[in-house]
């Protein structure tokens, strides 16, 4: 279920966040996009990215590409 507003949205951690979950960033649906925060800070800002660019980064990734 997504929803408009970042503060009523189901927050998610990597299951390969560490073992103290304190270096991670939480990802949540948002209407159409995807937001992602700091879970050090989660009364902080969340950044959005719509589906496809989310999608890219996250392939990306999977592939070892960066900067």
């Amino acid at each position: 279920m997504t929803s408009s507003d970042p503060a009523n949205v189901t927050w998610r951690k990597s299951a390969r966040s560490s073992a103290n979950g304190s270096d991670c960033v939480e990802v949540a649906e948002i209407s159409c996009a995807l937001a992602v925060r700091d879970s050090k800070d989660p009364d902080g800002p969340a950044l959005l990215f719509d589906r496809d660019a989310w999608s890219s980064f996250v392939v990306g990734l999977r592939r070892g590409l960066h900067g």
